[in-house]
């Protein structure tokens, strides 16, 4: 039977998006550990916009021709050479953000924002605003894919116990089926819903960003609701719905 609703689907991975549809769909990008979270948290704190870019050097490009801008990003979780600032959500307070561009380049969460095509809307989520993409997402009638930025194409942890909190909320507005979508829901069940860091302590990019010393940032990261923004894009530039 078919179903009158949209559909949802969860994609694992950058390297699996062509196999999926999605003209005139509803992307969420998601990099929970950090740049989607970095996103939320500079926005909220009054950024004016935030710029993802593919690469260091369009962003210390761009950054040189845009007065009142940051430039920031990383590499393999360590600030970019060339960069002055990181993908640290805590990086960017009000005082240093408020009315300026943050230009970002991230391994991963900007990499999949460039990759999606003939989305009718691309919006970025995190657990800092989970609340705001499921309230966003509920009052659309549009298929939604939630597109994992994964750790240099692979699965990862986080990204999915993300995509599973949404999927989990919005299950009976949506149609559902997608074994990716169903086994984020598990997932996101597994870890009770409540202590996300504990149960994303054994993962490989939490054990990976932690050897830098990024426990609290982590931490952050697992915050659910801390940043309520809606971050969505127009034309090249993420900015508050």
């Amino acid at each position: 039977m078919t179903s009158n609703k949209p559909r949802l689907e969860v994609c694992l991975s950058p390297a699996l998006l062509h196999l999926y549809d999605t003209k005139g769909a509803i992307v969420v990008i998601i990099d929970v550990f950090r740049a989607t979270s970095t996103i939320a948290a500079a926005l909220h704190n009054g950024a004016s916009k935030v710029i993802p870019v593919a690469t260091v050097s369009e962003c210390i490009e761009l950054g040189l021709r845009m007065t009142g801008s940051i430039t920031a990003g990383e590499r393999d979780g360590t600030i970019a050479e060339g960069l002055a600032h990181g993908n640290s959500p805590s990086e960017y307070p009000r005082r240093f953000v408020e009315n300026k561009t943050l230009i970002l380049t991230t391994t991963n969460g900007t990499r999949l924002l460039h990759m999606v095509q003939d989305a009718g809307t691309i919006i970025t989520g995190s657990f800092l605003n989970l609340g705001a993409v499921c309230d966003y997402l509920s009052g659309q009638n549009a298929n939604v894919l939630l597109a994992c930025s994964a750790w240099k194409d692979r699965f990862n942890l986080e990204d999915t116990l993300f995509a599973g909190a949404v999927a989990t909320r919005l299950r009976d507005q949506y149609d559902i089926n997608c074994d990716s979508t169903r086994a984020a829901c598990y997932l996101y069940e597994r870890s009770g819903g409540n202590d996300l860091i504990s149960f994303l302590r054994d993962s490989s990019h939490y054990k990976r960003l932690a050897a830098y010393g990024l426990e609290a940032d982590l931490q952050y990261c697992a915050t659910p609701d801390l940043h309520p923004v809606l971050p969505i894009l127009k034309g090249n530039e993420l900015v508050v719905l």
